[in-house]
């Protein structure tokens, strides 16, 4: 569908394209002859004005762009509910890409973020370590970017979180306190930041306890399959345990789904775990307990840290901490 332009208006009026962007404009220099003459023309020619290139004239987009991992659980669309709300109410258009947890599809991401010039970007990392130079750039460039949940480490922009450490540690605690020894910890891969430090929390208390095992902590991936999968290697390799702490819920409803596939009784013989907090903890069974974050108050400080940042460029760039709740439920023994 073609869409009228004020160069059409003017090829109609036979007048120049100037005046009638003036006109529009209510310039006060334009007759009201004119004015008249010129909005009559474009109602009658279906023109409607592009928001898009008034806000270009103006320095900016009302767009902010999110960058998320992945969109299969419902993690990252309740953090982009908060995003929305906040936005949405200021005017803000929301463009929303997902990297599928690769590197290279979030840099293709940001490369079109850039090309499409959003006036910032709200973002949840693939991993801590890749395209780091790419977001020093653009901030050098001047786009607000806030990044939450998975961060870059050593990098200084604003950031929303949870205290992946002292939160896991707290986790780890608990199942300890409730007659655990043998606790598994199924670590997300070394690229993402947070799976470092919940592994930390776990140590830590693990080490407190005087329980600590390296052969209890399984580097695994971010899918059901990869918990499955962990639990197997488990058992092939013999390594006794009584519990299972998971990187996030997704991990845990792998590895428990697993279990029971292989006639282990989930809490009576092992008691299972994880960190995310969405609903899919609650549809399995048993379902799962769980570190629960905030998640759409994340989006929602995200959204006006980045709001912040756009309208005051040299403001600190500091760092949200957000409290998690423990969510107790069957899956160990409560």
């Amino acid at each position: 569908m073609k869409h009228v332009t004020i160069k059409d208006i003017a090829r109609s009026l036979c007048i120049s394209v100037s005046t009638v962007s003036r006109a529009l404009t209510d310039d006060k220099n334009i007759r009201k002859e004119t004015r008249e003459m010129v909005v009559e023309e474009a109602k009658r020619l279906g023109y409607k004005r592009n928001p898009v290139a008034m806000n270009l004239k103006m320095g900016r987009t009302n767009t902010i762009g999110v960058i998320v991992p992945e969109m299969h659980t419902p993690y990252a669309s309740q953090v982009i509910n908060g995003i929305q709300e906040v936005l949405y109410k200021k005017n803000q258009k929301v463009m929303i890409a997902e990297s599928d947890e690769k590197p290279e599809r979030e840099l293709e991401n940001l490369k079109m973020m850039e090309q499409f010039m959003v006036d910032g970007l709200i973002v949840s990392l693939c991993s801590y370590r890749k395209n780091i130079e790419m977001y020093q750039q653009l901030a050098a460039d001047g786009m607000a970017i806030v990044f939450f949940d998975r961060i870059p480490y050593g990098l200084k922009m604003p950031q929303v979180v949870v205290d992946d450490n002292v939160d896991s540690y707290f986790m780890v605690e608990h199942l300890i306190r409730l007659g655990r020894k043998r606790i598994v910890y199924l670590q997300g891969p070394d690229d993402i930041y947070n799976a470092y430090q919940r592994g930390l929390g776990y140590r830590e208390a693990m080490e407190k306890f005087h329980l600590f095992d390296p052969s209890l902590i399984e580097k695994t991936g971010m899918t059901f399959k990869d918990g499955a999968d962990a639990i197997d290697r488990l058992i092939c390799n013999k390594v006794e345990f009584d519990a299972v702490f998971a990187f996030t819920d997704t991990l845990a409803i792998g590895a428990q789904n697993r279990l029971r596939v292989l006639g282990k009784r989930v809490p009576e013989e092992i008691f299972v775990a994880g960190f995310s907090g969405t609903e899919l903890s609650t549809i399995v069974s048993p379902q799962i307990t769980t570190m629960e974050p905030p998640l759409e108050e994340m989006g929602r400080k995200a959204a006006e840290l980045v709001m912040e940042k756009i309208n005051n460029p040299e403001m600190e760039d500091r760092q949200v901490v957000l409290k998690t709740t423990m969510q107790c439920r069957e899956s160990t023994g409560e």
